[in-house]
């Protein structure tokens, strides 16, 4: 077994602004391992609130976990050394997928239907930053004209306050008039209760399919208070990790939000689908700064979700890797062996 790394700059064709920050162009590490002939592909998104703040990091990180031995182990045992190892996920992630997009290559199949997914059908969020209404105003159209975007994430949480969401939020339905598009709202845990009550009733008396993340990571508990007569539907995303955070706020939720950097795979990703199945929840994929090698791997499995947040890939300028189109607004796994992703030889050769 060979394994490279390969270090490649994300620039974004828009900043995204979210509650906590605003994150520009980043530096993702892409896995290449290659064994019997097959070359399998996988990709970590570096993040200091996710334990690996640098490419360089994450690949020290790697190659000390590889060195102790992965040959002849399952893919789920590996995980669980991981995560017993304290391996940061947004690290971890690459191996895990590079092992599954190996295997799933090895049999000759798509990932998606190696693991007993349909290909998805549910069409993808393309998110709009926190930003002024003036800039709404010139961004929609650029993401929206002529595209096949069925959906808007809208982010709100402004350090601004509530009326810099409410302008905000009314720049976009304003903008959104001559197109067919539903709207959801990431709040990315930048509301208190009192505010997170306020803006669930305003936000669904205009539209708005769900809201996610009201509350900041940590104050689980306090979403029993959101949950009674709640007005919208409550995802969380930052408050579930791992498929063992779900027992602790499933009834005070409608569903909950994986993605592959924050719980370290697929591998992880397909035990939270199940939990959240055993507890009545529904699911969401989202992602991070990803291009097409991670968003993929996702969408491998976005076919037993039941919304799709897999865009990331779409706001860069350019992708480095090519294998999971746009189609009619859903984000599809290709039918290639593997999860159909590659990074493109410019950005490694």
């Amino acid at each position: 077994m060979k394994i490279s790394y390969h270090k490649v700059t994300l620039e974004k064709r828009f900043p995204l602004a979210i509650s906590r920050g605003v994150r520009y162009n980043s530096d993702n590490v892409f896995l290449c391992l290659e064994k019997e002939g097959i070359t399998a592909w996988g990709e970590g998104a570096p993040g200091k609130s996710e334990g690996a703040g640098t490419v360089e990091e994450v690949q020290q990180i790697l190659e000390k976990f590889i060195a102790q031995g992965i040959e002849g182990a399952s893919i789920q045992s590996l995980y669980d050394q991981a995560r017993a190892q304290k391996i940061p996920p947004c690290a971890y992630v690459a191996l895990d997928t590079a092992l599954w997009d190996w295997t799933a290559k090895k049999a000759g199949m798509p990932l998606y239907e190696m693991l007993g997914f349909s290909k998805p059908r549910t069409p993808t969020s393309v998110t709009i930053g926190i930003n002024p209404p003036e800039v709404v105003k010139e961004r929609v159209p650029l993401l929206l004209e002529g595209t096949d975007v069925k959906s808007l994430k809208i982010k709100l949480g402004s350090p601004d306050g509530l009326d810099a969401d409410k302008a905000m939020f009314s720049q976009v339905v304003k903008s959104t008039r001559n197109y067919n598009v539903k709207l959801r709202v990431d709040a990315n845990g930048g509301w208190n209760v009192s505010e997170a009550q306020y803006m669930m009733q305003w936000l669904a008396d205009r539209g708005v399919d769900y809201i996610e993340q009201p509350l900041k990571e940590g104050e689980e508990s306090e979403l029993k208070q959101l949950y009674n007569n709640r007005p919208l539907p409550i995802y969380v995303d930052e408050s579930c990790r791992f498929a063992e955070n779900i027992p602790l706020f499933a009834d005070y939720v409608d569903g909950v939000n994986m993605k592959l950097m924050k719980c370290g795979g697929i591998t992880e990703a397909l035990r939270i689908i199940a939990t959240a199945r055993a507890h009545g929840l529904k699911t969401m994929i989202g992602c991070m700064s990803e291009s097409s090698v991670a968003i993929a791997a996702a969408a491998a499995i976005s076919g037993g979700i039941d919304h799709v947040d897999l865009d990331s890939h779409y706001n860069l300028a350019p992708d480095p890797a090519n294998g999971a189109p746009m189609v009619d607004g859903v984000t599809l796994p290709t039918d290639l062996p593997g999860h159909g992703a590659v990074l493109k030889k410019e950005f490694y050769a």
